[in-house]
């Protein structure tokens, strides 16, 4: 049987059997067709009526790229479910619009305590029969845009070998770094890896994982996440935001999920020997309960508020009113709160996770830690807020990381993987056209 029809529940290898045919149209036999690459962009990290904030990175590089009027996308993120666990049906809609982008919602069966074993099997039967109805329907697309390696990008191999159609794959973090420690995950991490027509990984260290797994140097490009610079900018007002907020002394942020990746824990701690500074806590997830209850053992419960989930728009105006940022994760492949929170002026004081290093290069980006602990957190913050850059001067740095040079370097792999290196970018096109 050859590796292209082998079924999935093998594990094996899956590579195209053929290099993909040039694919020419309306210029005429043999020139470059000139419509937009047409894109099936996969991934369990998408946003959804139920879970708005969820994996909006992915959204939002879409939403940049697609706005050059080069590529045009389809979505099809698939979304967990088990009863009790997960929304339930009822709460999302099978098909919705987000930000222009046609999103399609299939289920997948995800049990609790065995997902990461049996969700390669369940997300690609999902997939598999979401695209044959698009193709019952008439939609067509030129190749997979993939996101997060296990299980997508495992199984748009699959269905990349399946329906003949390039497959490009993004690592994000914890992809590369952690699911590769389980022998089942990384044995299919490694046929990903070989499968796949192109990698990309959002920061350079993140690339060095990919390679350290098997990856040929030249089969990986490193195109790093962005910012938004419209929707995150410096408040015409600060002394009437931090009103707003009540803050009188030093305000320290955290942003991310409620789980102890993220370090959470790790800042209440370090504020117990910070007194007069204050921290707020975005973001929901299910070490909420523990969190309060570590402000409580720290004695500083009333210097913590847990403010839940913010609106991705609306985090402008609590970044601004801090007087830095704390990233305490253990992993992180490029985090976008960074840059962010630099965007609207506020420094950063991060833990040395991947990624980390390459976003702050300067002082007025803030301050990388030498370890992941509350009393390199104090120094560092203390640190930080004893000279603290002009923010004027973090903004500038932080201008450097527009979407502009990501978003080129995406239109000129999916170029390259589907064969139309000669494409003229359109003349005219959305905000990030060149």
């Amino acid at each position: 049987m050859s590796n292209a029809t082998r079924h999935p529940s093998t594990y094996g290898t899956l590579r195209h059997p053929n290099p993909h045919p040039r694919q020419t149209g309306e210029a005429g036999a043999g020139q470059p067709w000139r419509r937009p690459i047409r894109l099936l962009t996969f991934s369990t990290l998408f946003p959804n009526t139920a879970q708005p904030h969820h994996g909006v990175f992915v959204e939002n590089r879409l939403r940049h790229l697609v706005a050059t009027g080069a590529v045009e996308s389809t979505v099809l993120a698939p979304v967990p479910w088990f009863p009790g666990r997960t929304p339930p049906r009822s709460a999302l809609q099978a098909i919705e619009s987000r930000s222009g982008l046609k999103v399609h919602h299939p289920r997948f069966i995800a049990p609790p305590g065995i997902g990461m074993y049996t969700n390669p099997l369940s997300l690609w039967a999902a997939a598999r029969a979401a695209i044959r109805r698009l193709h019952a329907a008439g939609q067509e697309f030129d190749a997979i845009d993939a996101h997060y390696v296990y299980p997508d990008g495992v199984v748009a191999v699959w269905l990349g070998a399946e329906f003949r159609k390039p497959v490009v794959v993004t690592a994000r973090g914890s992809d590369v770094s952690l699911l590769p420690r389980y022998v089942l995950p990384r044995r299919l991490i490694a046929g990903a890896i070989a499968g796949a027509d192109a990698l990309v990984a959002v920061s350079a260290a993140l690339a060095e994982g990919l390679i350290a797994l098997g990856a040929p140097r030249e089969k990986v490009t490193v195109l790093r996440n962005g910012v938004d610079l419209a929707m995150f900018r410096p408040p015409a007002d600060r002394a009437v935001l931090r009103a707003e907020f009540g803050v009188r002394g030093p305000m320290l942020l955290s942003v991310g999920l409620l789980i102890e990746r993220k370090g959470h824990h790790l800042i209440i701690e370090a504020l117990r020997d910070m007194p007069g500074h204050d921290l707020l806590i975005v973001g929901e997830g299910p070490d909420r309960a523990a969190l309060e209850a570590c402000a409580r053992e720290h004695g500083v419960t009333d210097r913590v508020r847990l403010l839940g989930a913010v609106r991705h728009e609306d985090l402008r105006r609590v970044y601004a009113a801090a007087d830095a940022l704390v990233l305490a994760s253990s992993r992180e492949g490029w985090a976008n709160v960074l840059l962010e929170a630099m965007a609207c002026g506020t420094p950063v004081v991060a833990a040395p996770a991947w990624g980390s290093r390459e976003a702050v290069r300067a002082p007025e980006a803030g301050i990388v830690v030498e370890e992941r602990s509350a009393a390199a957190l104090v120094d560092g913050i203390r640190r930080l807020l004893a000279a603290p850059p002009d923010r004027p001067a973090t903004r500038a740095y932080a201008e450097q990381f527009g979407w502009e040079e990501t978003t080129r370097g995406q239109i000129d792999l999916f170029r390259r993987v589907t064969g139309c290196d000669e494409r003229p970018f359109p003349a005219g096109g959305g905000s990030g056209a060149f």
